[in-house]
């Protein structure tokens, strides 16, 4: 399963490994999502995520900055109304659940903590990883929508830079609903942009980007679908997108990133930092 990882990994900027996972696994993984569906917050408490707007709601949003150490709801802008009332069936109503997964749920603590995934991450050759953050995606049917082409560095920086996301495919991705796109070789060109905390203290926006979006062209970027239960390690310099899902099957994924904390510095900037507890230490638990 681990044959040349790190070759790959840092060749390409992202590896599949198919079969990471079993069916009745990824199984559990989507059953407990649909638990957590049944807690979603009222209308008072609704926020919309959205990757295709920069002077979106969540820079502005108090519940997106503080949902480190939470368990938050995000919904797809065509599912919630002007008073936050729903426009769909709450199944299908989210954009994704994040960003404490691996902390406070205990099934996702528990495949976050697998030990095929510590086994990945000592291929990888990090030391001391912590993760600080993680995510179930939903890109559903018909309303599932577009993740505009980044880097997660942008997000997650450090110095220097050791990052990788680890994507599990919680149901098949296809090119109809909605896979990973990469542009191959792209980690080898540094952070384009960084998404930090706004150091203008009378701003209304919480979060911003320190430049506009760089332009990526379509044709160097390559569709990775994979069947489910595959893990896709993703680089944390690698350019990747996802369309939107406008097929009639459901796109879900739980994702989650690991961080090198041996000798690099965690940005105070990022947007995500530790709350009251440090970051969960993959190897230590």
């Amino acid at each position: 399963m681990f044959d040349d990882l790190r070759r790959k990994f840092e060749t390409d900027g992202y590896v599949v490994i198919e079969g990471f996972f079993a069916q009745n696994e990824v199984e559990e993984m989507r059953k407990q999502a649909e638990k957590l569906i049944e807690h979603m917050p009222d209308e008072s408490n609704r926020t919309i995520f959205s990757t295709t707007d920069s002077e979106g709601q969540q820079n502005k949003d108090k519940y997106f900055l503080d949902s480190g150490d939470k368990v938050s709801y995000f919904f797809e802008a065509e599912a919630l109304g002007p008073n936050g009332e729903l426009l769909v069936d709450k199944h299908l109503a989210l954009n994704k659940i994040g960003h404490a997964l691996h902390e406070l749920d205990p099934v996702f603590r528990k495949y976050t903590l697998d030990e095929r995934v510590k086994e990945a991450v000592f291929q990888l050759g990090f030391e001391e990883p912590i993760v600080p953050q993680s995510m179930y995606i939903f890109k559903n049917p018909g309303v599932g929508s577009e993740v505009t082409a980044h880097q997660d560095a942008s997000y997650l920086y450090t110095e220097p830079l050791k990052l990788a996301g680890f994507w599990i495919a919680v149901d098949d991705a296809t090119i109809e609903n909605g896979c990973l796109w990469f542009a191959r070789g792209s980690h080898k060109s540094g952070v384009h942009r960084r998404y930090i905390k706004n150091p203008d203290p009378d701003s209304e926006q919480r979060l911003v980007y320190t430049s506009p979006p760089p332009f990526y062209a379509k044709n160097n970027f390559v569709a990775v679908p994979v069947p489910k239960g595959s893990c896709v390690l993703i680089h944390g310099q690698v350019v990747h997108f996802s369309e939107a899902n406008r097929s009639q099957k459901p796109r879900h994924a739980y994702t989650f990133h690991v961080v090198e904390q041996k000798n690099t510095q965690y940005s105070k900037d990022n947007w995500l930092q530790p709350g009251q507890r440090p970051f969960l230490n993959l190897y230590k638990n």
